[in-house]
């Protein structure tokens, strides 16, 4: 008997709209998740503590836990907190690194994980993976997924705009990660995951084509869509090849050669993406992703960021280290410093132009 459908990983609830959380308790009682409201939420030292005097009327059986940074130590520190102390679910209330550190610490302990996210910085609000810095730089680890996304379009809204712009880039970055799936499925024959490709896809598309603004609910809640669909494709594929290609590369090769300089993560890959479209030869789409970083306000050159030509082109040079295994158009044509150098100076003019 052939097995003719797949069980989706995915949250049991996910809740993007303006005032999502004036009733967060509710959501967690009417999805079983928390009835008694006995939560731990992890917040950070800054916003968290507004968010955490709005919150505790309506969740007085909160215990609030402020985190100090995105490290594997906070996220240890966090799980060592919390354990024994029969909560329902671990909260993660503020921006990714909040979130990461959540997530490790509720899959440490055996816990569900609520992902309340207050900017769109990233795709990483619902993934099932939590990026955070060692001793050695910057870690993955693998984690459940969260069991509930919500985000409040009015919280997103009071965040400092380029930590909302900054989800746009790594979201239309989507598609150039596929492109480099499809690549390594052409010359070495690696599987894709139609379904994740496709969520994946869809994602990058809907923010790439949208006409909105960071200004706009319409545009916001597509964003926050795309960013949940992009969490959820990695789940499905297991790994993060729907939404991780050149553009990652470039992107971990700034964290690690100029970690004290590295801009948003989102920026960053934001101009992988572009430059590694044009690499692929598709120019039109290198352009026009351009054109939509610029709309939006985001760096669409490594000077706009703080990095000279010839950092970039280290970086770039750098980048197939950074995910030993991993088939992108990098590892294709295997570049030598010149060209690269060249290439950028011809995109540099391309997207100019």
């Amino acid at each position: 008997m052939p097995v003719l459908t797949r069980l989706i990983p995915s949250p049991v609830v996910v809740d993007i709209t303006r005032g999502a959380l004036d009733d967060l308790a509710g959501l967690l009682a009417d999805q079983r998740i928390s009835a008694s409201g006995k939560l731990a939420v992890a917040i950070s030292g800054g916003s968290g503590q507004a968010l955490r005097e709005k919150l505790s009327p309506v969740l007085p059986g909160a215990a609030w836990y402020p985190v100090a940074d995105g490290t594997i130590d906070s996220a240890v520190k966090l799980a060592d907190d919390i354990k024994g102390k029969r909560y329902d679910a671990v909260v993660g209330l503020g921006g990714g690194k909040i979130i990461d550190v959540a997530k490790y610490a509720a899959a440490r302990v055996g816990l569900p994980m609520v992902s309340v996210a207050t900017n769109l910085a990233h795709d990483g609000l619902c993934s099932p993976v939590a990026t955070l810095d060692n001793d050695n730089g910057r870690g993955s680890y693998g984690v459940p997924m969260p069991i509930a996304m919500v985000i409040d379009l009015d919280v997103v809204r009071e965040a400092p705009p380029r930590f909302v712009r900054s989800g746009i880039g790594d979201a239309i970055s989507n598609l150039s990660a596929i492109a480099d799936w499809e690549l390594s499925h052409e010359v070495n024959g690696e599987p894709i995951d139609g379904l994740a490709a496709a969520m994946a896809r869809t994602a990058g598309e809907s923010v790439l084509r949208h006409p909105g603004t960071v200004g706009d609910d319409e545009f916001l809640t597509v964003l926050s869509e795309a960013l949940v669909l992009s969490g959820i494709a990695i789940s499905i594929s297991g790994d993060t090849r729907p939404s991780s290609g050149a553009c990652h590369e470039i992107s971990h090769a700034f964290d690690l050669l100029h970690p004290k300089r590295a801009a948003s993560h989102g920026e960053q890959v934001g101009i992988g993406a572009a430059f590694a479209m044009y690499l692929r030869g598709a120019h039109e789409q290198s352009r026009l992703f351009a054109e939509v970083l610029r709309r939006h306000e985001l760096p669409v050159l490594p000077a706009e960021i703080g990095f000279t030509t010839d950092e970039f082109v280290q970086a770039v040079e750098y980048a197939p280290q950074t995910r030993p295994g991993r088939f992108t158009i990098l590892e294709h044509l295997d570049l030598s410093t010149d060209q690269i150098r060249d290439a950028y100076a011809d995109y540099a003019k391309t997207i100019s132009s």
